[in-house]
């Protein structure tokens, strides 16, 4: 099995889709005008209009609802990163060493799901991150 992407449903995919477009420095591919991925070298972001739940099954996934899930962004430098997005989406947390050895800042997407930027600063990080 290979976990192929996450997909968030959106209110205002347009928004949304534009938001995590920043932030990777990636283009979205829009497969149809209620869809559109951005594919990472690690990963996949898939991103639904509101409208295509009803494609599986109408009221399985809710926009704007979301408080269980953080997306993660490794990044070369999340201080860095932090400086460049801290004006252009809500700051959760400024960057700050976390228990497990590496440095993360959250902000919060236009629909408020939690993004987390991190880098791997100690060595055991930095190892366990090497082959992924």
């Amino acid at each position: 099995m290979k976990l192929a992407s996450t997909r968030l449903i959106a209110a205002d995919i347009k928004k949304v889709v534009s938001f995590y477009e920043m932030v990777t420095g990636q283009t979205a591919e829009w497969l149809a005008p209620v869809f559109a991925e951005i594919v990472t070298p690690a990963a996949t972001l898939a991103i639904g209009s509101a409208e295509t739940v009803a494609l599986f099954r109408e009221g399985s996934a809710e926009p704007r609802a979301n408080r269980s899930i953080i997306l993660e962004f490794q990044v070369d430098d999340v201080d860095t990163d932090f400086a460049r997005l801290k004006g252009e989406a809500e700051v959760v947390h400024e960057p700050k060493m976390m228990p497990w050895g590496n440095r993360a800042a959250q902000f919060r997407d236009p629909e408020g799901t939690l993004v987390s930027l991190y880098t791997p600063v100690t060595d055991s990080a930095k190892q366990r991150f090497a082959g992924r």
